[in-house]
């Protein structure tokens, strides 16, 4: 296999599962060092150490990203393995389910600190790095909710349609440091909470049916598939790409509500 991200370095938040660890599965097969930076010990350290048996640098970091200082002594960390931070990826986050007329002002600054701010944290102490390396790519984890959602998703579609911004003024204001940043935007992609929705369905057989028959290709995502996408982009073959948002959703979102 091309090794396009041979002698790279990156930092991947919530790589322990689901989308986070497709994505770090598809960096690290393209040659990249990793760090998997994860809240959760059990996961982030099982995935460092399957990448390092397959013969992958990789190493787990104890990352929060609602904590400044635990973002801090993460990137330190990497820094400290790999000399240089080349890759960003801000994964980490959790659907959330409110009632906008009775959320609570904790409940808000507690969603939006987990599926927004500590994606601007991550960007605020890996910029400077960048900055001074000359090169970096920022990838942010969105959601085809950013742009369209569904009933009961708030404020969760609010915070990704804040990444998309995020996205956006970074490109802007720091491409003239050869910094690029870029959103990706999943659909249903197969990962435990969509699982755990299907298991709980009346008839999960049939659920399962309807979903797929949402998507003109007839199936979900996988990890898998949302990973080659930012391998892509966080390669020289998309040194061209910065400022803007790549949907992965098997076609839903061209498809007009019957």
């Amino acid at each position: 296999m091309c090794e396009r991200l041979k002698d790279k370095s990156a930092f991947v938040t919530g790589a322990g599962q689901g989308i986070g660890r497709g994505i770090a599965e598809q960096l690290a097969a393209q040659g990249a060092s990793l760090t998997i930076a994860e809240i959760n010990e059990e996961t982030g350290r099982s995935t460092a150490d399957a990448f390092r048996q397959a013969g992958r640098d990789a190493i787990f970091a104890a990352v929060d990203i609602r904590s400044e200082h635990s973002i801090i002594a993460g990137i330190a960390a990497h820094l400290g393995r790999f000399g240089r931070l080349d890759i960003l990826v801000n994964n980490a986050g959790a659907n959330q389910h409110y009632d906008a007329s009775k959320m609570s002002v904790d409940e808000w600054e507690a969603s939006l600190s987990l599926n927004l701010r500590g994606a601007w944290l991550c960007c605020k102490h890996a910029l400077p790095l960048m900055a001074r390396q000359g090169s970096g790519v920022i990838i942010n984890i969105a959601s085809v909710h950013a742009t369209m959602t569904a009933y009961n998703f708030f404020p969760y579609n609010v915070a990704k349609s804040g990444l998309l911004g995020l996205t956006r003024s970074l490109a802007l204001d720091w491409g003239h440091k050869n910094i690029r940043a870029v959103a990706v935007s999943p659909g249903w992609v197969r990962t435990k909470p969509v699982l755990e929705h299907f298991a709980g369905a009346d008839d999960p057989v049939a659920e399962i049916e309807r979903v797929n028959n949402l998507h003109p290709l007839k199936r979900i995502g996988t990890p898998e598939n949302v990973g080659a996408l930012v391998a892509f982009l966080a390669s020289d073959a998309a040194s061209f790409i910065t400022g803007t948002e790549i949907v992965i959703d098997g076609g839903i979102s061209a498809r007009h509500a019957d």
